[in-house]
């Protein structure tokens, strides 16, 4: 089987619902969903539902960590 760059095979892969995913952000459902439809977050779509891959959440927050000299 081949991967297409550093992503592990479905196999491989844990899923989180929208509502594991506020938990761990600690926000909103809704904003969650609003991630996820602008494309930021990327997600599977199961029927009405969302799953999104847990390193996709891990590689969200890496790269929207703010260092404090940065922030506004």
């Amino acid at each position: 089987m081949t991967t297409n760059g550093p992503q592990a095979p479905l196999d491989e892969v844990r899923f989180l619902t929208v509502a594991e995913v506020a938990t761990v952000m600690r926000v909103s459902k809704m904003t969650v969903y609003r991630l996820v439809h602008a494309g930021t977050l990327p997600a599977v779509q199961v029927g009405r539902s969302f799953r999104i891959p847990e390193n996709a959440v891990h590689d969200y927050l890496r790269d929207s960590y703010v260092h404090g000299a940065e922030a506004g």
